[in-house]
Parts: C-alpha cells; sequence; structure tokens
C-alpha cells in the first residue's frame, strides 16, 4: 500500500515498501536455494524480478504474473508452489509517466531516468514499454549441487538477440550503498507482448516508448533459513567486481 508523503523536487512522493527475499551477496557466493513459495512471494507485489531455486531461469514479475525464462529460451507462468532464493517485488503504483526519446539504447536510457527520479538515495521500480528495434538479453542455465560460485555458472551465458520486437523492460534501480544486499545501478529482465521471448537485459535500442516510475521508500528483508545461507561469505573483498562480472555489466 502507498501512502502519502510529501513533495520531493516537485514531484509527489508516496512510501511504498519493496520486498527482498535472499542478497545478491548470497547469489554470488553460490546459495541459490530458499524456502519462498511464489505463491508467497506474490503477496508481497505485482511487480518484479529475480530468479528460482538451483538458479533456474530469470523471473519476470509483470501485473501479477510471474514468468520464468528459461536459458533453453522456453517462457511459462510458474506454478505457486515453485520456490525462489532471491527475487525483488513491489506494489507498482507509478507517479511518474514520460515518454522516452527515440533510438535510445541502454546507456543513454539510464541517463534520462536520472533526470526522472527525485533522488538516487532511494529504490526505484521501473517499466518501460515500447517497440525495440534490438534487444540483448541473456538468461542463466539451472545450475546442479554442488553449486559453484556465481561467476562460474554465468560464465557461459549466452548473449541473444531478439530484432522488432515489442515489449516490457522491469527493473529496479538501487542505491550503490545497497552492494551486496541487491544489484546496484538497474538491474532489469526484458519479457516481450506474446511472453514468447525475454531474459536478463544487457542492451537495447528502441523506439515509441514510455516509462513509469514507482519509488521505493522501504525495505523489507526476507533471509532464508539453511546451513548454505549460515555459512555464506556475504561481504567478500572482491564484491563489486563480482557482481559486474555476474550482470555482465562490464
Amino acid at each position: 500500500m502507498a501512502y502519502p508523503l510529501q513533495k520531493l523536487n516537485g514531484e509527489h512522493v508516496y512510501r511504498n515498501e519493496v520486498f527482498q527475499t535472499g542478497l545478491m551477496s548470497q547469489l554470488l557466493d553460490g546459495v541459490y536455494d530458499g524456502e519462498m513459495t511464489i505463491g508467497e512471494l506474490l503477496g508481497h507485489g505485482n511487480f518484479g524480478v529475480g530468479t528460482f531455486n538451483g538458479l533456474d531461469g530469470e523471473m519476470i514479475i509483470l501485473d501479477g504474473n510471474c514468468y520464468q525464462m528459461r536459458h533453453d529460451g522456453s517462457i511459462q507462468q510458474v506454478s505457486l508452489d515453485q520456490q525462489t532464493p532471491f527475487a525483488v517485488v513491489m506494489n507498482f503504483v507509478p507517479t511518474i509517466r514520460k515518454g522516452l526519446p527515440n533510438n535510445i539504447i541502454r546507456k543513454s536510457a539510464s541517463q534520462v531516468l536520472d533526470d526522472f527520479t527525485v533522488s538516487q538515495n532511494y529504490m526505484y521500480a521501473i517499466k518501460i514499454v515500447g517497440d525495440f528495434e534490438w534487444i540483448r538479453t541473456r538468461t542463466v542455465q539451472k545450475q546442479t549441487k554442488p553449486y559453484p560460485k556465481m561467476v562460474e555458472a554465468t560464465a557461459d551465458d549466452e548473449v541473444v538477440q531478439f530484432d522488432n520486437v515489442r515489449g516490457t523492460i522491469v527493473g529496479f534501480r538501487t542505491p550503490i550503498y545497497e552492494q551486496g544486499i541487491g544489484v546496484p545501478g538497474c538491474h532489469a529482465h526484458f519479457i516481450d507482448d506474446e511472453h514468447e521471448r525475454g531474459g536478463h537485459v544487457i542492451d537495447f535500442k528502441l523506439d515509441n516508448a514510455y516509462v513509469e516510475i514507482c519509488i521505493g521508500t522501504d525495505l523489507r528483508l526476507h533471509l532464508p533459513i539453511n546451513e548454505a545461507f549460515s555459512g555464506a561469505n556475504l561481504s567478500p573483498e572482491d564484491l563489486a567486481e563480482q557482481i559486474s562480472q555476474a550482470e555482465k555489466h562490464s
């Protein structure tokens, strides 16, 4: 539920909760199992991104529906009893809606979005809808135990390009101070209008697009209770480098 707060930099800001299960640093250390079901997760939000137990593909939640995008290219709506080790969701109540310039690529879009947000110190749920001249994605492959570290698990992920497709990007912009809790910067997944193609967003070029933004002022963390998480190294010295490699930002 959104609660009125005040105006910041001319924009109405409402207090909204971002709910997260698991930590990014947990995934980096190879902890890929959680006990939260998708049914429970959807009770905390209708919009979000994440993954599934065993790092079995990319998760996207849009309009209250949860989809699983697998390494083989298939997409399906998931069962409510599937589980996730890491996901970020919220009830999407956008207060900002803007058109985006045509022929815009990811780097330029990121700069434009900076101008639309009220501060770099909050979290933002971001929904971009448009016609993609091309979009490049990758989808992580399901892992088997003993689980490798995430940098190893994602090292051979293939980047796939989809051309001339209309679809939606679901993402979160996270402050740098949350590094390790989440993914600093923008963590985004894509799904086309037919729900047949998608994945973790690497880059894109799009036209006829608009963005809707919902500010997140509150963060609620749910941590897994298991031996793997209890014994994980959640603050490695090369945390930033590992995130960059795993997310293919570099």
